[in-house]
Order: C-alpha cells, then sequence, then structure tokens
C-alpha cells in the first residue's frame, strides 16, 4: 500500500494529498501533482457524465423494462436528486474522515450501483440502482475538487488545475448524448451504465497509488442532525422541482414538496447555529467571495443543464436528426466548454477573476440569444453550431473563476464543504433551470406536437436563460469582489 499521510488543516498542503506512492517515486514531482489531478478530474467526469448519458437510452430501457412515461422520468432525476440531496454530507464527511478515503468508497458505490443497474431485470431494479449512483456521486464529487486544490502548489498551476477540473466537470455533461448515442446504437442501452465498470476500476487503481491522504476534522464527530436536515431538505427540494415538469408549479403535490424542502433547510439552518460540532459552521458564508461564488454558479448552472437538454431535442425533434448525429452535433460544443475553461486561468492574473466570470456570462448570454432565433429549417452553422460554441465557450470562461473563488478563500478546514458547496450549487441551478425552462416551454407548445410549436418553445426558453445570464452579470458586478486577490496569484500555500 502506498505510504500516506494525515495532517490537520492539511488542504493547502501539496504534500500531504501528492504524497509518493512506489509506482510513482521515481517520477518528477510535478508529474506526481499532475496524476493526482487526472485521477481525481477522471472521476468527477464519470459522476457528472451519468447525469445525462442515460437521455438516449431512455425508449430502449423502457422497451426491455416495461417502464412507464414517469418511470422514465425517474430514470433521470432519481440520480439528481440523490445527487444533490447528500452533496454536503460527502463534502463534510471529506473533510472529517479523508479525501482520499471518500473518493475512493464514493466511487466504489458508484461503480457497483452501475453494475446493478446495468444488469437490471426490472424497472424498480434500475430507479434504485441509480438512486445508489447518485448517493456515490455526492460522496466522490467534493473530494474530486478538494484533492485538486490541496495537491497543486498555491500558484498559477493550481488556477489552471482547477480550470481543468471545471473543463471536464463540463465536458461530461457535454458528451452524454454523443456517449450514450455511440453506446445504444453500437451496444445496447445497458452499457450506458456497464461502462462505467471498467473506467471506474481504471480510476480506482490510480487513487490507490497515487493519492495521499489528508483530513481536516481531527477528532470532530459528523454532525448527524444537521446531516438529515440538510440531505432531506435538498432532496425534498429537488424531488419538488422535477414534480414541476410533470405537475406545474401550481400544483399541490409540487408546492407541499417544495415548502416542506424549505422548511427543513429552515430548521438545518437553525440547528447549525446552536451545534458545537456544525455540519455546515454558517461563517463560511461570511466570506463574500464564497457566498457570491456560490449564488453566480447556480444561477449559471441553471442555464447549462437546459441548453445540452434543448439542443438535443431541437435536432431529434425538429431538425429530424437521429441520436447518434444528434450527439455528434454537439461535440464542438463540448470542445467550446473546455477551450474557455482553459483560457479563463490566463485572463484571470490580467483582468481580474470578477471581470473574467462577467465576461464568460455575457459570451454565453450572447449564444443563449443567437440559440432563440432559432427556426423550423435551421441550418446546421446557424442554428446549433455558431449559438453552441459561444453559449458553452461562455459558461466555461464563467465557471472556472466562480470555482476558484468559492473554494480558495474558504478555510483550509472547510475545503471540503466548500467543494461540496459549489458542486451543489451547481446541480440544484441546473434542476431548478431545467424545471422552469420546461415550463416556460411547455406553456409556449400548449400542448402541440408540431415542429412549427416545438422550435416556438424551445425558443421561448432560449429567451428566458439569456435573460437569466445578464441577471447574473448584474449580480457579479454587484456582489463579486472588485480584485480579489487569490491565494494562487505568485504566493505558495
Amino acid at each position: 500500500m502506498p505510504p500516506t499521510r494525515i495532517a490537520k488543516d492539511s488542504a493547502d498542503d501539496p504534500s500531504i494529498s501528492a504524497s509518493p506512492s512506489p509506482s510513482s517515486r521515481s517520477a518528477s514531482p510535478p508529474t506526481r501533482l499532475w496524476l493526482v489531478v487526472l485521477v481525481a478530474c477522471a472521476g468527477q467526469f464519470l459522476v457528472v457524465l451519468d447525469v445525462s448519458v442515460v437521455n438516449v437510452a431512455l425508449p430502449s430501457m423502457r422497451t426491455s423494462l416495461g417502464l412507464t412515461a414517469p418511470g422514465l422520468q425517474w430514470v433521470v432525476n432519481v440520480y439528481s436528486i440523490a445527487f444533490a440531496g447528500f452533496m454536503l454530507l460527502g463534502g463534510r464527511a471529506a473533510d472529517l474522515f479523508g479525501r482520499k478515503r471518500m473518493f475512493m468508497v464514493g466511487l466504489s458505490l458508484f461503480t457497483l450501483a452501475s453494475v446493478a443497474g446495468g444488469l437490471a431485470t426490472e424497472g424498480w431494479q434500475l430507479l434504485a440502482a441509480r438512486a445508489v449512483q447518485g448517493l456515490g456521486a455526492a460522496v466522490l464529487s467534493p473530494s474530486t475538487l478538494t484533492l485538486v486544490t490541496a495537491a497543486v502548489p498555491a500558484g498559477p498551476a493550481r488556477t489552471r488545475a482547477v480550470g481543468t477540473w471545471t473543463a471536464v466537470g463540463a465536458a461530461g455533461g457535454a458528451a452524454g448524448g454523443f456517449v450514450g448515442g455511440v453506446l445504444v446504437e453500437l451496444l445496447s442501452w445497458r452499457w450506458v451504465l456497464l461502462i462505467n465498470v471498467p473506467i471506474g476500476a481504471l480510476v480506482l487503481a490510480g487513487a490507490f497509488w497515487w493519492l495521499g491522504e489528508s483530513r481536516a476534522g481531527g477528532g470532530r464527530r459528523l454532525d448527524l442532525p444537521g446531516a438529515v436536515l440538510v440531505t432531506a431538505g435538498l432532496a425534498t427540494l429537488a424531488y419538488g422541482i422535477v414534480q414541476t415538469e410533470q405537475s406545474g408549479w401550481t400544483s399541490t403535490a409540487t408546492l407541499l414538496s417544495l415548502a416542506a424542502g424549505a422548511l427543513l433547510l429552515a430548521s438545518f439552518v437553525l440547528v447549525e447555529r446552536r451545534a458545537a460540532e456544525p455540519l455546515m459552521p454558517l461563517r463560511i458564508f461570511r466570506t463574500r467571495a464564497v457566498s457570491a461564488a456560490n449564488a453566480t454558479m447556480l444561477l449559471c448552472g441553471s442555464t447549462s443543464f437546459g441548453m445540452w437538454f434543448f439542443m438535443t431535442l431541437y435536432a431529434q425533434n425538429v431538425l429530424g436528426y437521429p441520436p447518434l448525429q444528434a450527439g455528434l452535433a454537439l461535440v464542438p460544443s463540448s470542445a467550446a466548454v473546455i477551450a474557455g475553461s482553459k483560457l479563463a486561468p490566463r485572463l484571470m492574473p490580467l483582468i481580474g477573476a470578477r471581470t473574467t466570470a462577467v465576461l464568460g456570462a455575457l459570451v454565453a448570454a450572447a449564444g443563449f440569444a443567437w440559440q432563440s432565433t432559432m427556426t423550423v429549417d435551421g441550418s446546421y452553422l446557424t442554428t446549433i453550431l455558431g449559438p453552441g460554441i459561444l453559449m458553452m465557450f461562455g459558461i466555461g470562461v464563467a465557471s472556472t473563476p466562480l470555482a476558484i473563488l468559492a473554494t480558495t478563500r474558504a478555510p483550509a478546514s472547510e475545503a471540503g464543504l466548500a467543494s461540496g458547496l459549489i458542486n451543489t450549487s451547481r446541480t440544484m441551478g441546473g434542476a431548478l433551470g431545467l424545471a422552469t425552462l420546461s415550463t416556460v416551454a411547455a406553456a409556449v407548445t400548449a400542448g402541440a406536437t408540431t415542429p412549427e410549436a416545438l422550435t416556438s418553445g424551445y425558443a421561448a426558453a432560449f429567451r428566458l436563460a439569456a435573460c437569466v445570464l445578464v441577471g447574473t452579470v448584474v449580480v457579479m458586478v454587484l456582489w463579486l469582489p472588485k480584485q480579489p486577490r487569490l491565494p494562487e496569484q505568485g504566493k505558495r500555500g
């Protein structure tokens, strides 16, 4: 077993999270650090990919397992609810019990659940496996960003590493439709889940050999009342948001779920104020950069999840693309989000984190506005390629400084919590945004399924997303620190 070290408040000590193993001892220190980044990013890619990879496989799942239409919807939604609901718990557990340990526990759970889902013979088995997948993702995901920031020394290298993490996560969501289309057409729907098994095993092996342990909890215990309240609150709130797609925003089921989720989260805040060892110390929100970055990440996430959803529907339902062609059509957008995420670290030292985020949000807003001009007979160049590149390039540029602000300005002992928070903001923002945009699109189409009606509905959703991003720019200008002096700028942690 590779030697590891455990240290208190070690999130900024690169020697701890990058402890050399026997297999990498001969490599140079920079190589070891980037192997850590590779493993962490691979884990993040897997869990984000599974948010969207099953979409194109749903018709095949329905035929094979006899799922109802609501059952098909829950194949997607049960994963997102478990992912969002347990994220804060996963982040705090990483701080208390060890980032490497929680990474491996979460990835093992995720991989085993993928096996169960891929071999399911009944609909309920698939849904149960997807729920466990979401739980594993929530345990794993917060550790990925913490491992990256802990492994790479403070300075431009860490900024580039966080940019890589952001790009990989965004690319995971972007690649879902393409990967799912290829697997369904060449193999079967089961490989949408089973593909996680060999990849998960490889990442687990890399984590065992290359990751070093770190934790910040000392002898502290996990705040179980807080954990129960925040998990139940986020899960119930997410359930209510998902219900809007089927029942609408004014239905009794939706309103009760949203009210119950809000009440549980309010109770969580009250409990955390009095807890001796809280799951989420509320003082973390006193840091302006942390609170503002999470708020704006939620708003950006509310548009990016909807982009992939509606672009895929437009390509297939209006332009008549088959699933694989629809996936291929969005590959340039996937490349654009990676390019934007890699450009952001170069811009930040020149124009500052806030200006970089604002610039990215403005570019994305322009792309969404362009996409809202889509027509029934639109060409690939003007209704998918051009606006898709602008939208995702802008989101990539904006997300990187937000992730850096949300994590590097938090106390080292709460690095896992900060990572869990920013992931939760993005995931919950995506769920809320997709439900809202879907409601708007449905209201415009009014039940019609003609290409003209569908195009009008999708266009309305993109117009609303553009307005949200313009509002996000205002929030960034007013709330984000003007020229935050990040720890990465030329100073070792």
